[in-house]
């Protein structure tokens, strides 16, 4: 008989094997429904997003983002435009630098991160 035990506060709680199904495929249909329809370039600015700034650890302009994956600004732009609307893993107040890409900030934050390559930076 499989098992699965679900963390709730201090506790494991055993939770029935067919809950458990239903509750994976629910959440594999909402990510399909948020992710649907992104194309390559669109996961080639997310994920560079999230490798480089930590590395460069304050707001990412577009610009940046566009010299360096070799892109146009206005394409990269309404792509940061997209992946904000969808509530995709990043953030940009003033709708213009990307200032935070889960799981990771460049604004302060009480949740600090050291990372092995000597990098500092806040969690999201």
């Amino acid at each position: 008989m499989r098992r699965v035990l679900l963390g709730f506060k201090r506790c494991m709680v055993p939770v029935p094997w067919v809950l458990f199904t239903l509750i994976v495929r629910r959440g594999a249909k909402k990510t399909r429904r948020v992710l649907g329809g992104l194309d390559d370039d669109h996961r080639r600015v997310h994920h560079f997003v999230v490798r480089n700034l930590p590395s460069l650890a304050r707001q990412m302009p577009p610009d940046f983002i566009a010299n360096r994956l070799n892109m146009g600004e206005a394409r990269v732009v309404q792509i940061l435009d997209e992946l904000e609307r969808r509530l995709i893993f990043l953030f940009r107040p003033g709708g213009r630098d990307v200032v935070w890409a889960y799981p990771i900030t460049a604004e302060p934050t009480p949740h600090k991160l050291a990372f092995s390559s000597g990098e500092r930076l806040w969690a999201a």
